[in-house]
């Protein structure tokens, strides 16, 4: 479990300009999902809630809420850098749900869409927020290269 903690909340990278290039792309992408796409699903909520797309059968209410919590709340986590590498896989779910079902018969421009937001948060995947980010606040590494214990975070 501890390797598993690790490896999500790593956000070791050897120079500033790709820990600034993580943030921009950060700031940016999950920046964009959660204002242009998630908060205007948010505050339809109800509106939306019986007539929202069904694509993988969970019913339209259970669709609206997996989608805004991904596009809003994994959004905003990304945009801050908590939790980033687990909060980037509903993302790309999302997206890969939107191009390959949702909009399977429509033409490619369509489907393109999707894909192309979910390149970003596949990267943040790989690679982690990087230093600017609350993930390397809340687990710098100890000199064992695990992650502190609770006591030893420093907010």
């Amino acid at each position: 479990m501890r390797k598993l903690v690790d490896w999500a909340t790593d956000s070791k990278t050897s120079e500033p300009r790709v820990d600034a290039g993580l943030l921009f792309l950060r700031i940016t992408t999950g920046g964009f999902i959660a204002t242009l796409h998630g908060w205007g699903k948010l505050t339809s909520y109800g509106s939306m809630l019986d007539t929202f797309a069904d694509p993988i059968g969970l019913g339209p209410g259970l669709s609206l809420t997996l989608t805004v919590f991904a596009e809003f709340v994994c959004g905003l986590a990304i945009v801050v850098g908590l939790a980033t590498r687990a909060a980037a896989v509903p993302l790309v779910i999302m997206m890969l749900v939107a191009a390959g079902i949702v909009h399977a018969d429509d033409p490619w421009s369509k489907k393109e869409f999707a894909l192309l937001y979910a390149i970003p948060f596949v990267t943040l995947i790989f690679t982690g927020a990087g230093r600017y980010s609350l993930d390397a606040k809340l687990f710098r590494r100890t000199g064992s290269g695990g992650a502190p214990a609770v006591s030893e975070v420093n907010l």
